[in-house]
């Protein structure tokens, strides 16, 4: 049985979903069972809400300062269960600080406008930037919406700077010098901090 709750990096870990509709070159999730305390992080199906809530009332918040979304999926792909664990941690652990990593494609996912979905519950929102370009992020990513995912994750982030307290570019250290460069330049254009991630 898979891990819902995980430690990584001494913070804990919501692996909500295995859905995605990336195939990035670099994804652990290619490479590994699991992460961190977690030896498996591929769920059978993904679980319901009230294993998640289940999961979430064993678990010892106590010495945490937040909580990261993020497993071996994209948490966007389960957006009613990210959003009802959100409540539910701000519920009982209102001090929580909550972090999002997302590829930033739920406008796409959904077909709407999803950057407020989470207004008011979460502090942070990391959005995988990957790339500097459309042709440089599909070739990465290999993204199911194809070149168009680029354009929809600039827009959400754009979107999610006017809701969110901290909003976050990221990219992984495996991209060249030059490329690290472009990604600075684009993220610092669009006045959102970046930052480079070293590959788990």
């Amino acid at each position: 049985m898979a891990d819902i709750i995980y430690s990584y990096g001494g913070k804990p870990y919501l692996n909500i979903t295995n859905q995605c509709p990336c195939a990035c070159v670099f994804c652990i999730r290619g490479q590994a069972e699991g992460l961190g305390s977690a030896a498996n992080l591929w769920h059978h199906a993904d679980p319901s809400w009230e294993e998640i809530e289940t999961a979430l009332a064993a678990f010892d918040f106590s010495g945490a300062g937040e909580v990261v979304f993020c497993g071996y999926g994209e948490p966007f792909c389960a957006l009613d269960h990210l959003r009802r664990a959100a409540v539910w941690l701000k519920e009982h652990f209102p001090a929580l600080k909550l972090r999002v990593n997302t590829n930033g494609l739920g406008d796409l996912i959904y077909q709407r406008d999803t950057s407020k979905d989470l207004a008011g519950l979460v502090d942070t929102v990391s959005i995988s930037l990957n790339a500097p370009n459309a042709a440089l992020y599909q070739q990465i990513c290999r993204c199911a919406y194809g070149e168009a995912a680029f354009g929809a994750m600039l827009l959400f982030a754009r979107h999610c700077k006017e809701v969110y307290p901290n909003v976050i570019f990221s990219v992984v250290d495996v991209l060249s010098e030059e490329t690290l460069s472009e990604c600075r330049a684009l993220a610092s254009s669009m006045g959102i901090p970046l930052r480079v991630r070293r590959r788990a």
